[in-house]
């Protein structure tokens, strides 16, 4: 069924930033597709969950696929999944590393892969990828998960290149620490040091990171394209 509100695909969106992202832009009339390892609790007419792990190649297929058939267009990408892995690099499993980049930089490429090959048929698309302010803080204990993210961060760059002719933008967001569960094990001391390192010391919030993806998705942000922006001044 083709419709004239723009769809948007937004991954992990089961709880946090995820989660309020889809509310946020079901609110603003957006048809929205999410996605997470798990079941949503999110009901609305304008919203369709798939359960799936983003570094799955074949169900992200199928995913973007089945969301492109159904609505004949793909207008935004929000890749949102993300796991962190905070440890001194000498006590760091290689398992942890893995499972960092399947769903950091695997679940990202993938998404963006996919999602562009559609969108390039509507010479149209907005594609919003999540790094962190640990990349230019160089955050001791985050070697891991500030080399996925810096990973994103040149992903992003390249990428923009290379689907700037088909007028799709790619961009991406840095946050400051927002209280989710990802950074529940993170001692409370570490933190704040964190954030009395920052020009604005405070913990981000999820209003923040909608002020810049809005500022990104906007029609009006034809011209902005492989830019990061990173929140509270680090």
């Amino acid at each position: 069924m083709e419709t004239d509100k723009e769809v948007m695909i937004i991954t992990g969106t089961r709880k946090g930033i995820g989660r309020y992202l889809a509310e946020h832009y079901l609110g603003k009339g957006y048809i929205v597709v999410g996605c997470s390892r798990g079941e949503s609790a999110l009901e609305s007419g304008s919203y369709e969950h798939f359960c799936l792990d983003v570094a799955d190649e074949s169900a992200v297929k199928k995913m973007v696929s089945s969301v492109y058939q159904k609505y004949k267009r793909i207008d935004i990408l929000i890749n949102n999944a993300g796991i962190a892995s905070m440890n001194h690099v000498l006590l760091t499993p290689l398992s942890s590393v893995e499972n960092v980049f399947k769903t950091n930089v695997y679940g990202t490429f993938l998404f963006s892969r996919e999602a562009a090959k559609l969108m390039s048929k509507n010479k149209y698309g907005r594609i919003v990828n999540f790094v962190t302010i640990a990349v230019p803080l160089k955050l001791e204990g985050e070697a891991i998960y500030a080399a996925s993210k810096s990973a994103i961060e040149k992903f992003t760059q390249v990428m923009a290149k290379e689907v700037a002719s088909f007028n799709i933008t790619c961009n991406s967001v840095g946050p400051t620490p927002i209280e989710t569960d990802l950074i529940r094990g993170v001692p409370k001391e570490r933190l704040q040091k964190l954030v009395e390192s920052l020009a604005v010391k405070r913990f981000g919030t999820f209003e923040d990171v909608v002020n810049v993806i809005d500022f990104f998705i906007s029609r009006s942000s034809d011209c902005i394209t492989g830019q990061t922006i990173y929140l509270g001044g680090g």
